[in-house]
């Protein structure tokens, strides 16, 4: 279903499906950064076969890119060419059965918390304390206070990018520290999560703890997208941060949040350009203080003007 009548070239090269095809989608609307340029054609796939369809029969030359709630991802200012697709309520199920939760690749990590604390079952707490899906969490291996999404991780269906649906074991996703080896063309469709028994007091105050620790330590109002950098083995992002006289910095409408240095905050008039030039900034000054590479966990998309 096409809903904008606007000609678009690259519309007209794809199948038909039974979701929707939109031309030039603002995607800082889309991102908790607030910034970036639009989306060549945006999808939303009316469920798992017209994803799988719109993968095998488009023209192998348009790139795809996947996006979830854009709670960790920089789009960069001249937009994202190809193919943005946006999973949709059809990839919201949530399920459990003998300590096993099957849950879709949109479910947010929050929802995914809650609902494992009001089935009474433990290990996905952690959640509760990083923005997202849970198809991102994989792809990342994301994680916080002490635990990390590959724990719990028993089983994923995937969709490459010919649109051929497979499933793949923890050990086959290969997870390291904020990572997978998981190819950037392939879509996570859902999970099997290996859960155990507990008590729904017991998670609600870890759970409490979590949500008390990140009030109090993330500039949870602003306009930003999560941790910017990794930590390095046997080291904080934060501090090499602070130690490097960052806290505080600007470019731009772009700064380096005063209360917690690994986060950058979009004060209401950065640039994607501002965001990812004092990223670069900080890994510069990091360096040069400490001799430490800061890699980047944020996600950063798309073209530049410039490009």
């Amino acid at each position: 279903m096409l809903e904008n009548k606007k000609e678009c070239e690259l519309i007209n090269r794809l199948p038909r499906v039974k979701g929707q095809l939109r031309a030039n989608v603002d995607l800082s609307k889309l991102t908790w950064f607030r910034v970036g340029g639009p989306a060549e054609v945006m999808f939303w796939p009316y469920d798992f076969d017209d994803l799988s369809y719109l993968l095998k029969e488009r023209p192998q030359d348009i790139p795809i890119t996947i996006i979830g709630t854009g709670s960790n991802i920089i789009v960069r200012d001249g937009g994202v060419p190809g193919i943005v697709v946006r999973l949709n309520r059809t990839f919201n199920h949530i399920s459990i059965n003998n300590r096993i939760i099957k849950v879709g690749s949109g479910v947010s990590n929050l929802t995914l918390a809650n609902f494992a604390r009001d089935h009474n079952v433990t290990g996905l707490e952690f959640l509760y304390g990083i923005p997202g899906t849970i198809g991102g969490a994989i792809f990342m291996n994301a994680g916080c206070y002490g635990s990390e999404i590959k724990d719990v991780v028993k089983e994923i269906e995937v969709v490459n990018s010919q649109g051929n649906v497979s499933k793949l074991s923890s050990s086959e996703i290969e997870f390291g520290y904020r990572q997978s080896k998981l190819p950037d063309g392939l879509v996570v469709l859902g999970a099997e999560l290996q859960v155990s028994s507990s008590n729904i007091i017991l998670i609600s105050k870890k759970m409490d703890l979590i949500r008390k620790e990140r009030e109090t330590s993330q500039p949870m109002k602003k306009a930003t997208g999560g941790s910017t950098f990794t930590n390095p083995q046997g080291k904080k992002a934060w501090k090499l941060i602070h130690e490097a006289g960052c806290r505080g910095m600007s470019i731009g409408g772009a700064s380096v949040s005063e209360k917690h240095c690994n986060f950058l905050i979009n004060r209401g008039s950065a640039s994607a350009l501002d965001l990812e030039n004092l990223g670069e900034e900080i890994r510069k000054r990091v360096f040069e203080n400490s001799g430490i590479k800061l890699s980047w966990e944020i996600k950063r998309i798309g073209i530049g003007f410039n490009s």
